[in-house]
């Protein structure tokens, strides 16, 4: 008897942990597609609030603190005033430095920290492109490191090369060099995680469209 509850009792558990990471897939896999398609700022603040919820319930998992943080880059994209620009994106750098926590010197992460500091050179170059840009550029050269497959690290790279051309007036022909390789990255990519990031390959055929 004693010997049956017990595998009763294991059988509840294994059930209720299959049930909990159900609902986490289902939960994210509607969040992400949300944050991907929004086509406003409060469609995106909606998407980022979910993930919020999502990650104050799943503290172990990474993948809500990143979408949390991409959304909240993409609110930053957005927004005109750089004062709520920069809020924007210091809540992207919480959101990040939480899913670094998780998973340290993960690639996709490292690449999404400096996708922020890229937004912040943006807002004006000419004053913060000494402090930001060089954030930036180690950042996305560290992804690339970490995952030589990864095609957003080798995009925002481009992305940051192609900018720091067009500022000095220089050849874009490195960043358009990184881009074909990210391009080529983004044909042959796959993931065993289905969560796993899939933006980017838009970013990287506009700015092939300035290469030609």
């Amino acid at each position: 008897m004693k010997t049956k509850m017990i595998t009763l009792a294991l059988a509840f558990l294994v059930t209720s942990l299959f049930a909990d990471e159900t609902a986490y897939m289902t939960s994210m896999t509607k969040s992400i597609a949300q944050v991907y398609n929004a086509q406003t700022t409060d469609e995106l603040q909606q998407a980022v609030n979910t993930f919020v919820r999502i990650g104050n319930a799943e503290k172990t998992k990474w993948e809500p603190f990143y979408y949390e943080a991409f959304g909240y880059i993409m609110m930053a994209n957005r927004e005109d005033d750089v004062a709520k620009k920069d809020a924007f994106l210091d809540q992207a750098k919480v959101a990040v430095d939480k899913a670094t926590t998780i998973r340290p010197n993960d690639s996709e992460i490292v690449a999404l920290e400096g996708f922020i500091s890229m937004i912040r050179v943006t807002v004006d170059p000419a004053t913060r492109g000494m402090q930001y840009s060089g954030a930036a550029m180690q950042s996305f050269s560290k992804a690339v490191f970490l995952n030589p497959e990864n095609p957003r690290a080798l995009a925002l790279l481009a992305q940051m090369q192609l900018g720091t051309a067009k500022f000095f007036k220089a050849s874009p022909d490195e960043a358009c060099a990184t881009n074909v390789k990210a391009l080529e990255k983004f044909a042959a990519a796959k993931s065993e995680n289905p969560l796993a990031p899939s933006w980017g390959k838009g970013m990287a055929e506009g700015l092939q469209s300035q290469c030609k």
